[in-house]
């Protein structure tokens, strides 16, 4: 009997290859001899006009290939980059140029592309180009954009992108009402992703079939290909895009196409080379993407329980010098800011900004960590001010377990109304609360202070919109030996795709998980797709293969019936075998998969048993056709998932830090973690991304942040600089505890999980801080000097 795989811990199959160095990234890709490398010519000022490139003194060295600027761009290459997701809030979208054209708008804009022999080559012609600015005034910081003294964009007023308010009935009325109100000004600075691999991207042009190739380090293979294909004024079918390993992508590499995704395949076709493109550390923090960075206000008001009467949050959020990404990230902060509570009246307003600084896009979290930060910022000013417990102050604002679907009368950012599908918070608080030892804290705190030290406790509750739309598709194909090939469009960037999707095959279909073989991010295999973020892997790609599978199963059970002359009901598959229920394998009628795929094509019959290679034609039945009109050759099923709306996952996260007396130094004592994503593929794969993304969080509340001076240059774009936490600031363990409240709206009932680690990391740090010291915190993220100096401060 085949056991069930959903729900369980089943080790990661791709862990051993990429563990032993065997992962194959873009840079790896070697599809030929004499490939052709490429360097980028980066803007050293935050804003200037571009007078005059001169690049004669690049042509001449041997060794280098082309080198463009923007003119030399034509047709559609020469056009803005694509405004991916564009609103009707969104009033002044503004997208860069694959190369800079006319004016450069934060430093490490491109604005110019070298093919050489070699990257050594390549970056020494860089060097040679000379190009005359004539400097601007660069805006840095949301403060410089509010007060629009000087303009990103000479056509947008005000350096406002997008304005956009929701609200679900009077604020102004029921804050009059309220028996308490406070109000509340908190910022959150920039961070970034930064995965252990950076952008890349090879391209090969192949003259004899017209036919571009091209690897990339992305989150969405099927985007990139349709924006190559449309800029290059291709065929759709002329382009295959090939996502190999990804070494971490947290959004970065969700937008697309990125400069170099065109211009290294045009290179490939105008050179008929094949032309590679590796970015390196320093290009990944002055040129791809940042987040994070709001200054927020908040006004409350609420009874003597602290139940929120009415929710009043204004925000600005700095999306740098341009918005391809469009308006996601604020309009998740607006919306999932609510978390797991109910005020009775609710209304949001932000406005998005250009800054002379690099753009944003999404980043692990995506605007959520914002989001649950200002509401629990608030949540515990509330408990606070009234002197109560601050997990009694959360319960008493809970959506119940009975109000579910529960419609929070806002628009998400898929555009459906945000419902929450399912959940059970106060079950979570009660488990949160035994995890962390919170009723005991009180006592513990006062041991330690007995002994001089200082300790803190924290929590922060949220909720997150998973599994957006609009669809993902599955191809599930059976081969005459058996195995199983799964191809999904979506990629994967270590999260253990290959083995949830095949635990999902192996349990829907019947087969052995070693025989389920999964591709992903592979348009020859997937031509349409969405990509891999917002948490929706598992919930979209997971529901496409589950219902491919059984349409393969239904085929198995239908030819195998056919052969066992058996009715397809009696039937069940195990282990690969197809038998008649209740009978022995060892000794009933069987037939296993490898042979019903061989008797899917009418092209059978005489073959050899171990090739199971078809070498005639069977006519079958007398009258009919050998493949009914409703059917086709071959074993196998195809389907595509799409949601109405999105799932939504929640969680509560719990610290315990001690903040040194002396140096301020933060340490981390316990973390624990409470986590609903429905019903768990994997539970080993789960507490993966719970861990990953406390780690994250942990370097995102304690340690990076983008430091730009007043000039628009970035002060720490290194790893000498940019602090990140090693493995001995990350908690060594995190007790995390499950809670499965099923969506109703997928055929699996999972939600996402990919982000849950990282959301409430600023929001928990700062209440268990604030826990410690005795004075709120409302600027994050924090660090042993900010806080020596907050010290002072409140001395």
């Amino acid at each position: 009997m085949t056991t069930k795989l959903m729900g369980q811990p089943v080790q990661r199959t791709e862990d051993q290859r990429l563990l032993r160095g065997r992962g194959r990234y873009a840079d790896d890709v070697a599809v030929s001899p004499g490939t052709l490398h490429c360097a980028v010519l980066r803007s050293p000022h935050a804003h200037a006009r571009i007078v005059d490139i001169d690049v004669s003194g690049v042509l001449d060295v041997d060794g280098v290939h082309a080198v463009w600027t923007y003119d030399d761009l034509t047709g559609p290459m020469a056009e803005p980059l694509p405004l991916l997701i564009p609103h009707p809030a969104l009033t002044e979208g503004r997208t860069q140029y694959a190369l800079a054209k006319d004016r450069v708008n934060y430093v490490g804009e491109a604005i110019a592309f070298v093919v050489a022999d070699d990257r050594y080559l390549a970056e020494d012609a860089v060097g040679r180009i000379e190009v005359a600015y004539d400097l601007l005034p660069p805006v840095v910081g949301i403060d410089a954009a509010r007060a629009a003294e000087h303009l990103v964009h000479d056509d947008v007023p005000g350096n406002v992108a997008a304005r956009m308010e929701q609200a679900t009935g009077d604020v102004e009325a029921a804050m009059a009402k309220a028996p308490h109100t406070l109000t509340l000004d908190l910022t959150v600075e920039r961070s970034a992703c930064t995965p252990l691999e950076g952008r890349g991207t090879v391209a090969r042009w192949d003259p004899d079939t017209d036919r571009l190739q091209v690897w990339t380090s992305t989150q969405t293979s099927t985007g990139v290909r349709a924006v190559v294909a449309a800029k290059l004024g291709l065929d759709l079918g002329q382009v295959d895009v090939v996502t190999p390993d990804v070494g971490g992508g947290f959004g970065v590499k969700i937008n697309h196409p990125w400069p170099e995704e065109l211009l290294v395949p045009l290179a490939a076709r105008a050179l008929g080379r094949t032309v590679k493109f590796t970015e390196d550390r320093r290009e990944h923090f002055i040129s791809s993407a940042h987040e994070r960075g709001q200054v927020q206000h908040v006004e409350v008001g609420f009874d003597d329980d602290g139940r929120l009467l009415a929710l009043d949050v204004r925000f600005w959020h700095d999306h740098g010098a341009y918005i391809p990404y469009g308006l996601i990230v604020p309009i998740i902060t607006s919306t999932q800011l609510l978390g797991p509570y109910k005020p009775e009246v609710y209304r949001v307003v932000f406005e998005s900004l250009y800054t002379n600084t690099v753009m944003v896009t999404p980043y692990r979290g995506a605007g959520r960590p914002q989001g649950c930060y200002a509401m629990e910022r608030t949540m515990d000013a509330i408990a606070g001010f009234l002197g109560k417990d601050r997990t009694e102050v959360r319960a008493a604002n809970f959506i119940q377990p009975d109000e579910f679907p529960y419609d929070q009368g806002l628009i998400f950012q898929d555009g459906r109304e945000l419902e929450y599908d399912s959940g059970d918070y106060p079950a979570m608080l009660e488990k949160i609360k035994a995890l962390v030892g919170w009723d005991d804290f009180p006592a513990y705190q006062q041991e330690m202070a007995a002994q001089g030290r200082r300790v803190g406790i924290g929590l922060a509750c949220y909720v997150e919109g998973t599994g957006v739309g609009p669809y993902e598709g599955a191809h599930v194909h059976i081969e005459t030996s058996g195995k199983v090939k799964v191809a999904t469009g979506l990629t994967t960037q270590g999260q253990g795709h290959q083995t949830a999707f095949a635990q999902l095959v192996a349990d829907t279909l019947g087969c052995r998980f070693e025989d389920v073989e999964v591709v992903t991010g592979d348009t020859r295999r997937m031509p349409y797709a969405v990509g891999t973020f917002a948490s929706r892997a598992a919930v979209m790609s997971g529901s496409a293969i589950h219902l491919a599978a059984l349409r393969a199963r239904e085929k198995v059970l239908r030819i195998a019936a056919d052969a066992l002359e058996a009715a397809e009901d009696d039937l069940e598959i195990n282990d690969g075998v197809v038998s008649v229920k209740g009978n022995p394998l060892d000794g009933g009628a069987v037939i296993d998969l490898g042979t019903v795929a061989v008797l899917s094509n009418p092209l059978r019959y005489a073959f050899d048993e171990k090739s199971r290679v078809a070498t005639q034609f069977t006519v079958g039945d007398p009258g009919k056709p050998p493949v009914a009109e409703d059917d086709e050759p071959g074993l196998e099923g195809k389907d595509f998932y799409s949601p109405e709306r999105s799932t939504f996952a929640s969680g509560m996260h719990a610290v315990i830090v001690e903040t040194d007396p002396d140096t301020a130094e933060i340490s981390i004592l316990k973390y624990a973690v409470v986590h609903d994503c429905g019903r768990l593929i994997n539970p080993m794969i789960v507490e993966g991304q719970i861990h990953g993304g406390v780690a994250q969080g942990v370097g995102g509340a304690l340690y990076e942040r983008m430091a730009y001076d007043e000039s628009g240059q970035l002060l720490n774009a290194s790893f000498m600089d940019f602090l990140m936490p090693y493995v001995t600031e990350v908690p060594d363990g995190i007790d995390i505890d499950h809670l499965e409240t099923p969506s109703p709206l997928n055929p699996l009932g999972i939600k996402g999980a990919g982000e849950a680690g990282v959301i409430p990391s600023a929001a928990v740090f700062a209440s268990a801080i604030s826990d410690a010291e005795g004075f709120a915190l409302t600027a994050m993220p924090i660090s042993p000097s900010d806080l020596f100096t907050l010290r002072q401060e409140h001395s």
